[in-house]
């Protein structure tokens, strides 16, 4: 049996233990386990290499930058001493403060207390009786806007004054504890008829809300006026106006339900009952139509089952297919539905 050639010299490394039990462990051959070799050192050598060539770190020095900014804060300070071209755009204002009296504004003498009215004192005179300046000024305001003080309890309210100053001026106010109250009885009086009057001001102007009757006939809800229908409970001038003009718009009511419609009333269930309730809908009605051959767009699209988008279908409809014959005619529109159909079936006409 021949004999094994010598190992390579230089490889006889590859041959050692551990070498031969990876390449055993891994299926490598020689020239494998070489490139292998060789790329975990080319590996190695890129994570070394930047780590040996790095160049070294600046070292930052701080005194010089110091000294620069020293020097830009004494400049400015320098600056701001020396220069006096712009003024401030809100100069600050100077109080000078009295003396004797430790406040602002000067003091006024005492006047011993008298009896005074009220509504005849100037701000000084209030000071002068020990009431502060500020509260002075706002008493006098007060009673300009107020015309005139009534009671004692309307000073002793102003903001400011304090309870002890009032305590000890209440004596000498020419003027009543509190304001006498309204004798609201005296004009609610029975007749000799024995029927309350409707409610009266107390100077004896005509009162601005008359009561309502208690015992309301129905009327015709296509007839009635503003008027008409504020006598029904809870009905102001504000939504009779919009049971008028919707009626306007629709060209009648055919329906009391129609009344739901109306956007003031819907979230008042109670006031739409009441309508109901003294309102009624002549039998044989005819409202008012639209003739949909002859109205442009602006006519048409006031009424409210009939739109804007409605009227403009409408209208274009027409342009393209010629006039209606029949009411049943707007039926060929394609997304005119059923529904809609139906609601403005009564106030439309061809013609």
């Amino acid at each position: 049996m021949a004999a094994l050639p010598p190992p390579r010299p230089g490889w006889s490394w590859l041959n050692s233990r551990p070498i031969r039990w990876v390449r055993h462990y891994f299926g490598y051959s020689r020239g494998e386990a070489r490139g292998m070799v060789g790329i975990l050192l080319l590996m190695l050598g890129f994570i070394i290499a930047p780590m040996l060539l790095r160049p070294e770190l600046p070292q930052y020095l701080p005194d010089a930058d110091q000294k620069g900014l020293n020097e830009l804060a004494a400049q400015l300070k320098e600056h701001r001493a020396t220069d006096q071209a712009y003024a401030s755009r809100y100069p600050k204002r100077e109080y000078k403060k009295f003396e004797h009296s430790g406040s602002r504004y000067p003091a006024v003498p005492q006047v011993r207390l008298a009896p005074f009215d009220p509504n005849a004192l100037t701000a000084e005179d209030w000071e002068a009786r020990g009431v502060p300046h500020f509260v002075a000024s706002r008493i006098v305001k007060y009673r300009e806007a107020a015309g005139g003080f009534k009671a004692k309890a309307q000073v002793q309210k102003m903001y400011g004054l304090e309870d002890s100053v009032y305590q000890r001026l209440a004596p000498f106010m020419q003027l009543p504890d509190a304001a006498p109250k309204r004798d609201y009885a005296a004009n609610n009086k029975p007749g000799l008829d024995g029927k309350f009057p409707p409610f009266a001001s107390t100077d004896g102007l005509p009162a601005r809300f008359p009561r309502k009757p208690r015992n309301l006939q129905p009327f015709d809800l296509n007839r009635a006026d503003t008027t008409q229908l504020m006598q029904i409970r809870g009905i102001g001038s504000g939504r009779a106006k919009w049971v008028v003009k919707y009626r306007n718009q629709l060209g009648g009511y055919l329906r009391e339900d129609q009344l739901d419609e109306i956007f003031v009333l819907k979230d008042a269930p109670d006031l739409r009952d009441s309508l109901k309730k003294y309102t009624f809908i002549a039998p044989g009605y005819v409202p008012q139509t639209v003739n949909v051959n002859t109205a442009s767009f602006d006519e048409m699209y006031l009424q409210p089952y009939i739109g804007k988008p409605r009227a403009r279908i409408i209208v274009a409809y027409r342009q393209q297919h010629g006039p209606f014959k029949t009411v049943e005619d707007l039926k060929q529109i394609p997304i005119l539905k059923l529904a809609d159909w139906e609601k403005m079936r009564p106030y439309v006409r061809c013609e």
